[in-house]
């Protein structure tokens, strides 16, 4: 009950640039994958500032391509943004805390399709490569995310 207390006071409130949501129970395990262990992965990633470059150019490229754009047309960009550098800072061990909502849930009604998470997956190497990750750092945390495609593929 508290969760959903919290998460109707951030509703309300939405952070600058963002457009208010429905409530929902925040949760970590709402990120689709639990953490590495350790820092390793973090400092691969070259900390903050790097998952911050690497989500803004996977981001950038998604909604301006033909094949992707449409799923980000009406979509709050900056929120996803956030949300986005939530979860991957989570996940590699950053210390942050996941603050969207679930996978399943977060993707709802948007048609996506098994091509459009594979373009996302080939962003998201594009970005990481540019961000000089290492093809072994890159690789540990595809396969981390590998299994949210059967919560958001649609169809």
């Amino acid at each position: 009950m508290l969760a959903l207390l919290i998460a109707a006071a951030v509703a309300m409130s939405a952070p600058p640039g963002e457009q208010p949501v429905d409530p929902y129970v925040q949760s970590d395990a709402n990120a689709g994958a639990t953490p590495f262990a350790g820092q390793a992965m973090w400092h691969a990633f070259h900390e903050q500032p790097g998952v911050d470059r690497i989500v803004d150019i996977m981001v950038d490229r998604l909604i301006s391509d033909p094949r992707t754009a449409d799923i980000f047309h009406g979509q709050d960009i900056v929120r996803l943004r956030r949300t986005l550098k939530e979860q991957f800072c989570y996940i590699l061990g950053g210390g942050c805390h996941y603050s969207g909502r679930a996978m399943q849930e977060g993707h709802k009604n948007l048609g996506i399709q098994t091509k459009d998470f594979n373009v996302l997956v080939g962003d998201l190497q594009i970005a990481m490569s540019h961000e000089r990750v290492s093809v072994f750092a890159q690789n540990r945390l595809l396969a981390k995310l590998a299994p949210m495609k059967r919560t958001i593929v649609e169809r």
